[in-house]
């Protein structure tokens, strides 16, 4: 479904649009990412955990498929990428694939929690297929949200306010799948291991994802489309030729979710055999919802700090936050206020690198005279998240397995103890170090309204002509 699927001209845009977007269409946009996290969160969650505890594999081999699906599963980032910047359609360009993506990646997703009647290495196989299938799907729905936004206005500030709207969008999902996902299995299967109530409960959440998705593919219109013509895939890579904050922006958001995806991945098990309380995990999957207060300052942080200044303030609450989680791990007053500190730190470093993601695509075709949107966002986010998500779920698979963590038994004190590393320390390591190729991206950031007034000048010109 590229150019050659449907090469009739886009809708006609009205140009004062261009710059302000309306109020139900950011809305609107943010339920891409809404229906995205209703699905992906509930994965990243809990898919170490359901392979476990639910599903009958071995750590070792959870372990092994998260993180060789993933790294498989990333690679499919820039073919998307290149797949988006070749796509013309009467709806656009990254429009149109919310509409072709949303049934696949519901239904896949679905599949991926439905545990079929298999042994042994089937069994494996099933899980690491439906796995990377669910994964090609997000990655087919989930590039279009964040190539859709340089597309969406020529405002950066616009630009800025429609990516919160998003992010806030995508936590509401979050909220919703972490919070309800397990008191619903409980409700329809019995208990939080009913392999029954995995696949009804999903089935469920995968409804009203596919729903939300044509809702926002409705609503949705691009600007900018003229500017992003067909490219070969040579041109879309020298698109990345030179563009080094978006280079920092790549290290920087795989460190991210390396750290955010150990640390949800291991909620489950640290409040289970830690903590003693299964119910503690719906608990404070509930309370990152306050993720929404740190994405929602975005706007007012940038105006004061700058784009890559709020994020090294995300970074740096998320770090102690985690350490905090560390140190106060038996007082419930001091383990609640630290876990609110480390959400409002990820929630706001997060929420700021899609729209960083975004203005690289600027930056890309003033150096290189090259708008490849999709490659560049491709990378920048699925890409991203993907392999930061298959190293973050690997990298506490390893270490519990290595203490000698044995599925829904009394665990050792190595193991306890590796939980909890896996859990508090871990994160706010990768946290940390998430600062570092933020400092130098400052730079790059402090140039952005030249690249933007030249872009303009150079558009002038071909009118004018």
């Amino acid at each position: 479904m590229t150019a050659s699927v449907a090469e009739r001209p886009a809708e006609p845009v009205d140009v004062k649009e261009t710059a302000q977007m309306p109020l139900y269409r950011k809305v609107t946009y943010s339920f891409t990412d809404l229906s995205g996290n209703l699905l992906y969160c509930i994965i990243a969650s809990y898919a170490l955990y359901y392979f476990t505890e639910v599903y009958g594999l071995t750590m070792a081999a959870a372990g092994t498929i998260l993180l060789v699906a993933r790294v498989i599963d990333a690679l499919d980032a820039p073919v998307w990428g290149f797949i988006i910047d070749h796509t013309r359609s009467r709806w656009g360009q990254s429009r149109p694939w919310f509409l072709w993506m949303a049934l696949p990646f519901s239904f896949f997703v679905w599949l991926l929690f439905t545990t079929p009647p298999l042994d042994g290495t089937a069994k494996v196989v099933y899980a690491a297929v439906v796995y990377i299938l669910a994964g090609i799907a997000y990655t087919g729905m989930s590039t279009p949200i964040t190539s859709v936004l340089p597309n969406l206005t020529s405002n950066l500030q616009e630009r800025t306010v429609a990516n919160s709207f998003r992010m806030v969008g995508g936590n509401v999902g979050n909220f919703l799948a972490v919070t309800f996902i397990l008191p619903l299995v409980t409700l329809l299967g019995g208990s939080p291991t009913s392999q029954t109530g995995w696949s009804l409960a999903v089935g469920i959440f995968a409804f009203v994802a596919l729903v939300l998705l044509l809702v926002a593919f409705a609503t949705m219109r691009e600007q900018n489309v003229e500017r992003t013509t067909p490219i070969p895939v040579r041109s879309s890579l020298r698109a990345a030729r030179g563009n080094w904050p978006w280079v920092l922006l790549v290290v920087a958001n795989v460190i991210f979710w390396v750290g955010l995806t150990a640390r949800t991945s291991t909620l489950p098990y640290f409040f289970q055999y830690n903590q003693g309380s299964t119910g503690q995990i719906a608990l404070f999957n509930g309370v990152s919802i306050v993720q929404v207060a740190g994405m929602a300052a975005v706007p007012l942080l940038v105006k004061r700090l700058g784009k890559s200044g709020s994020t090294i303030l995300g970074f740096a609450l998320a770090a102690l936050g985690q350490v905090g989680i560390a140190l106060f791990a038996g007082d419930p007053a001091l383990l609640m206020t630290s876990w609110i500190l480390a959400c409002l730190g990820s929630g706001t470093a997060c929420a700021l690198f899609f729209a960083m993601v975004a203005d690289t695509v600027d930056f890309g075709e003033w150096r290189n005279g090259v708008r490849a949107s999709g490659f560049l966002t491709a990378i920048g986010s699925s890409f991203c998240i993907k392999m930061g998500a298959g190293i973050g779920a690997f990298l506490p698979s390893l270490i519990m397995e290595a203490a000698g963590y044995v599925a829904d038994q009394p665990q050792t004190a190595s193991a306890l103890a590796a939980i909890q590393f896996s859990f508090a320390w871990l994160p706010a390591i990768v946290f940390a170090l998430g600062i570092l190729p933020m400092l130098a991206y400052r730079r790059f950031e402090r140039n952005e309204p030249v690249v933007l007034a030249e872009l303009a000048e150079r558009a002038a010109h071909q009118e004018v002509r």
